[in-house]
């Protein structure tokens, strides 16, 4: 196995999806949530047949630098939220990296909510200082030094989460789906 000696910059795109409490962490009209990263593997690229994977080691936040981390849309242009003035927040789970924003304070911002709530963007990204380890079949990103950004993108390298915006009404309607789901599912 092939352990980085030094921390380089990568970025990874993933999808966001709701949270099992379905709580919101800020109070805005302009919500959204989601996984920046998660814990599964999956396939970063596939080349002549041959796949190579990918996979956040479980420890890989520890100690990791999340202060004034960015969030952007394909990893440029104008900055969305921000974790230094408390419209964007991070906290790793036994899922990921799970995020949340409030993009309600510029028409830009208010832009990019509506994309996402539209679902024309569906889909997020990280881009972070890490070291990495290589066994000829999998990647497995073993520390984050700095996570720079997080960013709602237009294609992803990992389908496993997917980014939405929220309201209190899309919550309920999404809560009482799953409960006729799952009575449904007794009932056979």
């Amino acid at each position: 196995m092939r352990d980085e000696k030094t921390e380089t910059l990568i970025q990874r795109n993933l999808k966001f999806s709701l949270t099992p409490s379905g709580e919101k962490r800020i109070d805005s009209d302009c919500y959204v949530e989601g996984y920046a990263t998660t814990f599964d593997k999956y396939c970063l690229i596939e080349r002549k047949g041959k796949k190579i994977y990918e996979q956040v080691d479980r420890n890989a936040f520890d100690d990791s630098d999340m202060t004034d981390v960015i969030f952007q849309f394909d990893h440029s242009g104008p900055v969305f939220a921000r974790t230094s003035n408390g419209t964007l927040g991070l906290e790793v789970d036994d899922r990921g990296l799970f995020v949340w924003a409030d993009l309600s304070k510029t028409s830009r911002a208010r832009e990019l909510y509506e994309d996402i709530k539209a679902g024309n963007v569906t889909q997020m990204s990280i881009r972070c200082r890490a070291k990495t380890s290589f066994d000829g079949d999998t990647q497995t990103i073993r520390r984050i030094g700095k996570v720079v950004d997080v960013s709602a993108v237009s294609i992803p390298a990992n389908d496993h989460t997917t980014i939405v915006a929220r309201t209190a009404d899309n919550y309920e309607r999404e809560r009482k789906r799953k409960l006729l789901a799952l009575k449904l599912k007794v009932e056979e």
